[in-house]
């Protein structure tokens, strides 16, 4: 018998709301409200607001906590005090990735893990085996006691400071901070985003995701908030070139791969998992590059669609990510291929139905926002 979803704390309210119900890696979340398109173009123009409750937490801290994040990240999280977040892949031995998560930095000796919601058993089990080896250090997952808002948009900090008396504006990319009363609630506010716009992720008990989550949908009401769902959620990230793990990211692919090269700390001085695969596949140089491509030709180049050389011939490569960019309104996907064809302005082929459409190779991120200098 088929197991059914998990629900967020929120899916009453989804459902009250009119959101469109499926199930996204065995959590059941809305896909949509009023339509992927408009909830995209909301957000890269005034705010949106998701329920990213089925992320999970990790609680780890202990004397040893930070050397046991050194050896399982590729990352150097050395650098973060508290209140200060870093991104890291999370490698096997041969280098693959087991996961991409957030880490912050909550005080000395103790750290959180917000790590893709369908991957929070596998990762549980990876790192309990090894904590046992530091001393003085625990490993807790939280993740049912969470839950976790995204209010995203370049409106999200007016709406965010109407919630609190917190200087929420002062909070700089990858920070965040913790017991901050929004709405009356507590919460840990964090300044990171996956749509390439500005925004915060609230965390708060469980119970309390109800309320936070319609305080900040009145809050929105004047600024042009809307509710989005997953559908807008991936083609916000993917036009930002932000991977996702299980298309861009997996076991069979290493971050120098998948363009994460600069999250991978070679020098930070200390071993960590998948170090001996990575600096060799670093010195022998890629076979294999993810790469941004651009149709030239009529066709929605799918997820798994094959990619062949300019003359349709050769198959190099595959599609991990395409679709519709609706801002940038131009068929794009990411994909792996050989990396002699990686170059920018490579002509390309891509088999779409058995048909040999014409595309080229095109830098990433696809969409940038910009940053406006105070």
């Amino acid at each position: 018998m088929a197991q059914e979803p998990k629900k967020t704390p929120l899916y009453d309210t989804h459902v009250k709301n009119g959101g469109r119900i499926v199930d996204f890696g065995g959590w059941a979340l809305p896909v949509q409200f009023t339509g992927i398109k408009e909830e995209h173009n909301a957000c890269r123009t005034k705010a949106a607001l998701w329920d990213v409750s089925n992320m999970g937490e990790l609680l780890v801290q202990g004397k040893e906590a930070l050397d046991l994040l050194q050896m399982l990240l590729v990352n150097d999280v050395s650098k973060l005090y508290p209140g200060k977040l870093i991104y890291s892949p999370m490698c096997y031995p041969h280098g693959g990735i087991v996961d991409d998560l957030l880490v912050m930095c909550l005080a000395e000796d103790k750290y959180w893990l917000i790590v893709n919601g369908a991957n929070i058993q596998k990762d549980v089990e990876w790192i309990r085996p090894l904590v046992r080896f530091f001393n003085g250090t625990v490993m807790e997952d939280i993740s049912d006691t969470i839950a976790q808002l995204a209010l995203q948009g370049p409106n999200s900090v007016e709406i965010l400071k109407k919630l609190t008396a917190y200087p929420v504006e002062d909070i700089r990319y990858y920070h965040g901070a913790q017991d901050v009363d929004v709405a009356g609630i507590s919460c840990v506010v964090t300044r990171t985003g996956y749509t390439g716009e500005d925004g915060f992720e609230l965390y708060c008990q469980a119970d309390k995701g109800p309320e936070l989550y319609e305080a900040v949908v009145e809050a929105g009401q004047d600024h042009g908030l809307v509710l989005a769902g997953l559908g807008a959620r991936d083609t916000l990230r993917f036009e930002a070139s932000m991977s996702l793990y299980g298309n861009e990211l997996d076991e069979n692919h290493t971050p120098l791969e998948a363009g994460l090269g600069r999250t991978v700390a070679f020098d930070k001085g200390t071993f960590f998992i998948g170090a001996k695969a990575l600096m060799e596949q670093r010195e022998k140089g890629l076979e294999t590059k993810l790469v941004g491509i651009e149709m030239v030709g009529k066709g929605v180049p799918r997820n798994g669609y094959k990619v062949f050389d300019e003359t349709g011939e050769k198959e190099i490569g595959y599609v991990t990510t395409g679709t519709y960019a609706p801002y940038l309104e131009k068929y794009l996907a990411m994909a792996y291929v050989q990396v002699d064809y990686s170059r920018r302005g490579t002509g390309l082929t891509i088999d779409i139905r058995g048909r040999k459409v014409p595309a080229k190779v095109v830098r990433m991120p696809f969409y940038r926002r910009e940053v406006k200098k105070k």
